[in-house]
This record gives structure tokens, sequence and C-alpha cells, in this order.
């Protein structure tokens, strides 16, 4: 079960720019809200999205600056992703949504539900960012964070991230376990032919919570923590064996700290989970939003 990979995506003026996106299901069910991480787009959902279109109205976004969306001359920071994100929602007319999100898309979807707990039916969610106290707390292979370290070095890491064009071509395929194929390849490839057109993807490493800085990101993922924390909106958190940022143990671990949060392990899987798992993933997702979406007609 596979959506077309080439069609050109529907887009809303959104800012100064525009925003692509995948849509499916019918306009009457939920909304599930899909959220991508760095360097990919909502072509990573292309294989979940038609399992769980049957019970809903699935819309999935390219993050300003990736997939088809535009690229306006602005500094990719997480708070300007938040605020071309918060300007689609209102563009696209959502008002509520469940929430699906991996990578820097768990960080987009935890501060929206931070602001606006209304706005949530329920959060699924995998390989997520939170705030780390040091870089030991970043990843699991101590390799990744050696690279992660030079991408936040200053001549380097534009070298290894604009010139070398590695985070394609190296952190991609080798965060999937599964071999991605030529065609796969050349779609993540797509929205990032110059080196000017990877700026995005250099900025978000550059963004991640680690040790303090950047404060103002590490400050809005704590508060945006300790909301979810309080939280009582159903949650799912996809797991994958042996996890890049997550793993099966930690998994368990910070389910406990949340109300209603079950964790699914997906078998053997680091990063891009929805590359070596679409399946189980969609199909698990359909299930719980029907099951979740009855409750709460029963409710009411």
């Amino acid at each position: 079960m596979t959506m077309n990979n080439d069609v050109t995506l529907p887009r809303l003026s959104v800012l100064d720019s525009t925003i692509a996106y995948r849509e499916a299901g019918s306009a009457e069910a939920p909304v599930t809200l899909f959220l991508h991480g760095n360097p990919t787009s909502s072509y990573i959902w292309r294989n979940i999205i038609p399992h769980v279109a049957p019970v809903a109205r699935c819309i999935a976004p390219d993050l300003i600056g990736f997939g088809q969306s535009g690229k306006p001359d602005i500094a990719y920071r997480f708070a300007d992703h938040v605020r071309y994100l918060d300007t689609f929602l209102e563009a696209a007319g959502l008002t509520s949504a469940y929430l699906v999100a991996q990578d820097w898309g768990t960080a987009l979807a935890f501060h929206l539900a931070a602001r606006r707990p209304d706005f949530v039916r329920g959060l699924a969610f995998m390989e997520f960012i939170r705030p780390m106290p040091t870089w030991d707390d970043f990843h699991q292979l101590p390799a990744a964070r050696e690279i992660f370290c030079t991408f936040r070095t200053p001549g380097e890491g534009e070298t290894l991230i604009l010139e070398d064009n590695v985070f394609i071509e190296r952190v991609l395929p080798g965060s999937v376990v599964r071999k991605l194929s030529d065609e796969e390849m050349a779609a993540y490839r797509a929205p990032f032919p110059t080196p000017q057109s990877r700026r995005p993807i250099w900025r978000f490493p550059n963004e991640l919570p680690i040790a303090g800085r950047p404060a103002d990101v590490v400050a809005a993922l704590e508060q945006a923590h300790a909301a979810l924390a309080s939280s009582h909106y159903p949650k799912l958190l996809f797991v994958g064996d042996p996890g890049a940022l997550v793993s099966p143990a930690f998994a368990d671990c910070f389910a406990r700290t949340l109300h209603d949060c079950r964790v699914v392990r997906l078998g053997a899987g680091t990063h891009y989970l929805q590359e070596d798992h679409p399946e189980a993933i969609g199909r698990t997702l359909a299930g719980w939003i029907a099951a979740t979406s009855r409750e709460g007609r029963d409710a009411a």
C-alpha cells in the first residue's frame, strides 16, 4: 500500500512563502497531522498515510525549507518553524488533530500541544527531541555524537552539510536498516540540489537542545516537556531496537512519566522508523485513532 511519490503537492501561501502538503482521507473524518524531521519531508509518511486515511483526514506538510515547500531567506531556527507551522494550520483551517511526529516534528508537536492543548486529540511520536543535559544524553552511538558535534563546529559543519551533503548521503541512509532504493534517495535529494538549498538541513543540528545551548530552544522545550508530562490526552510512543535518540529501555521509562502513554515496539530500527516499519506504524495508528475517536463520541 503506497502513495504516489511523484505528484506535485498542493501548496498554501504562508507568510512570505508557501507550504506544500500531502492530504488523503475524508474531509469529514478527524484530522491527523503528520510532522517530519531533518532532512526529510512529508515523503517519509508516504507508506503510512494509506493505512490511516480510511479513519482520518491525513495532512502532512513539508516544513518550510524542506520537500516542496518554499525556501524563504530566513534563519530556519526552531522559532521560525513554529511560526510557519502555526500560520499553515490557520490557513488550512485546522482546529484540532491527532499529532503524529518524528525527530524535529516531535519538538514542534510538543510545543504546539503545550500552547494549544485544546488542539490535540492524541499524540503519537517516535525518536523524539528533548532537552539533553550533556552530549552523552544525545545519541546512543559515540560516532554519531562526534559527527553532530562537528556539525555544530563553525566552518566544519557547513563544509560537511552544505558542500558534502553528508546529511542526505550518509546520515539518512545510515539511519535506516533496509537499503533505500535509488528512487527513494532521488526523492530525498531533490529538494537540496545546491549548498544554499541545504541551509535548512544545516540549521537543525545547531538547534539541538544539548548542554544548555541554544538557550532559547532549551527553554522552549523544557516548557513543552513539562506540559507533556501533565497532559491527559492519549499517547503512543513508537520505538525501534536499538533506536538512535530513544532506546527501548528509555522509551519504557519515559512512558511511565506520562499519562495514558502506550509503548509500541517495532523491532529492528534506528532513527527513521517510518522507512523500516510503515505498515506496523500505519496499522497501529489507524486502530488507535479509530478507538480513541469512538471513545470520544461515546463520552460526548
